[in-house]
Formats: C-alpha cells, sequence, structure tokens
C-alpha cells in the first residue's frame, strides 16, 4: 500500500477557497476600520481644532460653564491668605495685603512666589475652600481662581488661600 502525501485535487479546492475567503473578509474588516476611522476622526477634530485654538490664542473657543461654588464657610475675618509677589513688581504684595486687610482679611504671611513672570492676579485655595476663593478672587478683581499649583498645603501656614500679585 502506497502512500502520497500530495492532497487531493478536492482538499486542494477546499483550500483554496478557504483561503481566498480569509483574503476577502480580512480586505472587508480594513474597509469597515477605514470607513470607522473617518467617521469618528471628523468629530474628533472639531475638539482637536478648538483645543488647538484655546491653547494659541489663550482663551476658550467654547464659553466654559462655571460650576457652581457654594456659599462661603468662613467669614471674611476667619479666612487667611498667604500674598505672594508673582510679577516682580515692587510693592505689589504690600498694596495688596494692605487692600485684604482693609476688606477684613487675615494675612498670614507675605513674600515672593517661587516663579516670578507677569502675571494677573491669581487666587489659589486648599482643598474645601473653593467658595472663599471665589468671593476673594472677587473683592481682588481675579479672573482665575484655581486649587493649590505647585504649592502644598503644608506651605501655607494655616492659610486657607492663597494670592499671587
Amino acid at each position: 500500500m502506497e502512500q502520497t502525501y500530495a492532497p487531493t485535487l478536492r482538499d486542494s479546492r477546499w483550500r483554496t477557497a478557504t483561503i481566498v475567503a480569509s483574503a476577502l473578509a480580512a480586505l472587508e474588516l480594513f474597509a469597515l476600520i477605514a470607513i470607522g476611522v473617518t467617521i469618528a476622526g471628523k468629530s474628533v477634530a472639531r475638539d482637536v481644532r478648538a483645543a488647538a485654538i484655546d491653547k494659541v490664542a489663550g482663551v476658550p473657543a467654547r464659553p466654559q460653564q462655571p460650576t457652581p461654588v457654594g456659599t462661603p464657610r468662613l467669614t471674611r475675618a476667619d479666612t487667611e491668605v498667604v500674598v505672594l509677589n508673582g510679577g516682580g513688581t515692587a510693592g505689589a504684595v504690600a498694596a495688596a495685603a494692605a487692600k485684604l486687610h482693609r476688606l477684613g482679611y487675615l494675612i498670614g504671611s507675605v513674600g515672593n512666589a517661587p516663579h516670578q513672570g507677569p502675571t494677573q492676579a491669581l487666587v489659589m485655595f486648599r482643598s474645601g475652600y473653593r467658595a472663599e476663593a471665589a468671593r476673594l478672587a472677587k473683592d481682588v478683581g481675579a479672573k482665575i481662581f484655581t486649587p493649590l499649583d505647585g504649592m502644598k498645603s503644608d506651605q501655607l501656614l494655616g492659610a486657607q488661600l492663597v494670592l499671587v500679585v
């Protein structure tokens, strides 16, 4: 009994049909992926473009909805503020501290910010004091108030807020 390793004609046709069907399925898969990327890419492209405009222009392309701030838990007399000079202007900290004192705030300490450069007035707050930060920002005309950035809570020496002028 002789045995050959060559496939029969019937087996060869099935293999060929399987390879052709697999190649067509792979081609369809690539086509569907290309269509999906095109459709999804258009919707993502709008967001990427808006983010690029925001970054270059420095202003948001879309108006952002402010989140509600809430009501301050501390009065101005109970709110301690650290005042830092971030712009390098001589006397800016003393003037800001005097204004805050007149408004009734406690002045924790005054000094220079770690990074100097042209800056707008900025209010930073410790966790849980967002409403107090919003009130201080309104009192001094600062448009920006944000959680502590570049500072740690222990650097505030017990103060709740930081005003960088």
